[in-house]
């Protein structure tokens, strides 16, 4: 193993899994012949890059040390030293796993895309490879400058994916995504040109140890809050997110709830946390009461949704309240169930979409009342979305679990009451996932359409046998995950804490509703 790791340490790995889906994306440009033959060939090559950039990316966590906080597989080349900025890459135990995901959820994208795209195949396989780029590469970025390209890059891709291959309102829904996320964007820009004025630098580990003026850190905070809060979504900026969803194809939507809405979580665990630790406890009130407000408003939202994406889509809003509850719960346990929840919400939501993809590509609705009585005829499907199902509920031996356990767990360390409200959204997300499996998947079989459905192909297993594998994995042994994150998560909470101190600040506690009428006042 150690052989193996100083071979792979020894390789340019960040960028090599960063960069081969541009070469994928450079080299389908040059195919030439007739409209089949692009077509086909652009889903292989689509296929295949996706595929060997899975397999290099696993090297990283094959060769990752868990025994410690620092970034591994380190690039640095200076690009512009005169301005102390450059291209610097590398991962944490944090970063390594958000990079494992979203080369995972990729291939994953182009099956599920494999029939249902008829149309400009090329340019869509095209814009997907464009997009794992700029995903893996924010996750890999330890550099500011590098880190908003590709925060800000994940939106031309995803814009033209809901805009140009959705359904229904999709012009109208990619713009509202856009125009949401870029404004929020626009602060953040502020804020790290700030940042990079008083230090100095764009080099992120650098940053993380600077000293910000109190004053400074709140304002920096909240340009940073008004992107990452929209990335997540939390209340009341979320309601972009259900109208890109159910406009979105099927795989823009899996990317979107697996990759994109973690942007948001990162931003916050990499920036506000590490690099303005004042500023994050003061607003800390103010973010458990959106976090709570989010949990349970968007699951009630949930109950009364008729469309089967729109009730994912909100539930989605939900558990991501319970990561920036426990990213802002600033102890290990807290911090450790974001970090799994986001994981597990990323597989779990998206395996969700799939399932969702699989009856709209033979009955073109997602209506929910159109279903019914699915177990008959499509037993293979009725379980791989019961397991989903429950694992989004958070049952025990489920991905969903563990994070949600460790988060409530963390944070009622700090406040009872905030732990006591966020787990009533364990009983509501029961509720509307029970109901919308009741109601889809049991009863009679006696709508003629739905009767002649066919349970899942070759293709769609192959699809969804693996996440269900990696459901059932996260929930029965999930030390792999917590063992990797385990150091960097201590280091980070150890910062935290000295800096608070130092600053004659305390951890927000029990005295948490005092704290937030204070802040509001």
């Amino acid at each position: 193993m150690t052989a193996l790791s100083n071979f792979i340490t020894g390789l340019p790995i960040l960028s090599l899994v960063t960069f081969l889906p541009l070469v994928g994306a450079l080299f389908l440009l040059f195919v030439r012949g007739e409209a089949e033959v692009v077509a086909r060939q652009s889903r292989y090559v689509a296929l295949w890059t996706t595929l060997i950039v899975f397999f290099l990316s696993l090297f990283i966590w094959i060769g990752f040390e868990p025994g410690t906080a620092a970034f591994q597989f380190e690039e640095r080349v200076d690009w512009l030293p005169q301005y102390r900025i450059g291209y610097h890459m590398g991962v944490d135990g944090i970063s390594m796993l958000f990079v494992i995901l979203s080369t995972f959820l990729m291939p994953i994208c182009i099956l599920a895309s494999w029939d249902a795209i008829e149309k400009m195949v090329r340019e869509y396989m095209i814009a997907f490879l464009i997009l794992e780029t700029m995903m893996v590469g924010m996750f890999c970025a330890l550099d500011m400058v590098l880190f908003y390209v590709f925060f800000e890059g994940v939106l031309i891709p995803m814009f033209l994916i809901i805009g140009v291959w959705g359904g229904g309102r999709r012009v109208y829904s990619a713009f509202k995504f856009f125009l949401y996320t870029l404004t929020g964007s626009v602060l953040l820009l502020v804020a790290l040109l700030a940042m990079y004025f008083q230090v100095g630098t764009t080099d992120i580990p650098t940053l993380m140890e600077a000293k910000f003026a109190r004053d400074m850190q709140y304002w920096l905070w909240l340009g940073m809050f008004a992107s990452f809060a929209v990335k997540v979504p939390m209340w009341p900026v979320h309601t972009w997110l259900p109208d890109a969803h159910v406009d979105a194809p099927t795989a823009g939507s899996v990317i979107l709830a697996g990759v994109l809405l973690k942007m948001g979580g990162y931003g916050f665990l990499r920036f506000s946390l590490p690099m303005l630790p004042e500023a994050s406890a003061y607003f800390t009130p103010f973010v458990f009461t959106l976090s709570i407000i989010a949990i349970v408003y968007t699951s009630l939202v949930a109950l009364v949704q008729d469309d089967m994406k729109k009730l994912i889509a909100y539930s989605s809003v939900a558990h991501m309240g319970y990561v920036t509850l426990g990213v802002f719960g600033g102890n290990q346990q807290a911090i450790e169930g974001a970090i799994f929840q986001m994981l597990s919400h990323g597989v779990v939501s998206g395996a969700l979409f799939l399932c969702v993809g699989v009856v709209y590509d033979r009955l073109h609705t997602r209506e929910i009342g159109r279903y019914g009585g699915l177990a008959n005829n499509m037993p293979k499907y009725a379980f791989a979305f019961m397991v989903f199902m429950l694992a989004s509920v958070g049952l025990p031996g489920t991905a969903g679990f563990v994070g949600e356990f460790l988060v409530l767990t963390g944070v009622f360390q700090m406040n009872t009451w905030a732990a006591l409200f966020a787990a009533t959204g364990v009983i509501l997300g029961a509720t509307y996932m029970l109901y919308l499996y009741r109601r889809v998947i049991w009863g009679e079989l006696t709508k003629a359409d739905v009767k002649e459905m066919l349970d899942l192909d070759r293709r769609e297993i192959a699809i969804l046998a693996p996440i269900v594998v990696i459901t059932m994995w996260m929930g029965v042994y999930p030390l792999p995950f917590l063992d990797v994150m385990n150091e960097s998560v201590a280091a980070l909470v150890n910062n935290y804490q000295a800096a608070l101190k130092a600053a004659g600040e305390t951890q927000v506690g029990a005295h948490l509703g005092e704290q937030l009428v204070a802040f509001l006042r």
